[in-house]
């Protein structure tokens, strides 16, 4: 088996281009890899595209990805609320370009990409401004809207334990978002790193 641990978290991150598309795990201000994404923030990519449920909260994980300038797109479900006021700036300055896609849309679109799907239907948003300009039909007396894959470069989650073999448990951290990056791990092409609790899959 080939050992996936990296000896830091900057290691780790080391290759992370500018304009990489990031898939981050959390629910709000709750399972984010905020580790990893201050050492994403310290290794200097920039005009990423970030993909998370959120559009991050107060100063730290996405928000302080926010802050710093390093996000040229944002690829979430729900952008704004009460604490959001970094991404609200940089949003109304026209400095960061954002994608609304509905919670479980953005979920499938990642586990396509995973599957090595090549669009899928849904009803979700058809009718709404959220389907303007997108390919739509009509199945069994059902409007479907065309989705395609949603594919990461690399994907940042917060775990409790992980193997060699990149196998992690997210523990406590939420349940839905934590699958969207395993489903989204079995891509050949891209790579997932997982900041655990317990330091098992980062070596100090």
């Amino acid at each position: 088996m080939v050992d996936k641990i990296s000896p830091s978290v900057e290691a780790a991150l080391a290759d992370v281009r500018d304009g990489a598309t990031v898939l981050v795990g959390g629910f709000g201000g709750s399972g984010v890899p905020e580790e990893l994404i201050d050492a994403l923030i310290a290794q200097g990519a920039k005009d990423l595209t970030i993909v998370n449920n959120n559009a991050g909260n107060g100063e730290v994980g996405i928000a302080a990805l926010f802050k710093a300038g390093r996000i040229r797109k944002i690829i979430c479900s729900y952008p704004r609320q009460i604490d959001s006021h970094h991404f609200q700036e940089a949003y109304r300055a026209g400095k960061v370009e954002l994608e609304i896609v509905p919670q479980g849309t953005l979920s499938e679109r990642m586990r396509a990409a995973g599957a090595g799907i090549g669009a899928f239907y849904t009803p979700t948003a058809y009718g709404t401004d959220l389907a303007k300009g997108k390919e739509t039909r009509v199945i069994d007396g059902k409007g479907q809207v065309l989705e395609y894959p949603l594919h990461g470069d690399v994907a940042l989650v917060k775990a409790s334990a992980a193997t060699a073999g990149a196998i992690w448990s997210t523990g406590r951290a939420p349940a839905t978002t934590g699958r969207r990056w395993r489903a989204r791990r079995k891509s050949r092409s891209r790579r997932c790193t997982t900041s655990c609790h317990s330091a098992r899959s980062i070596r100090r």
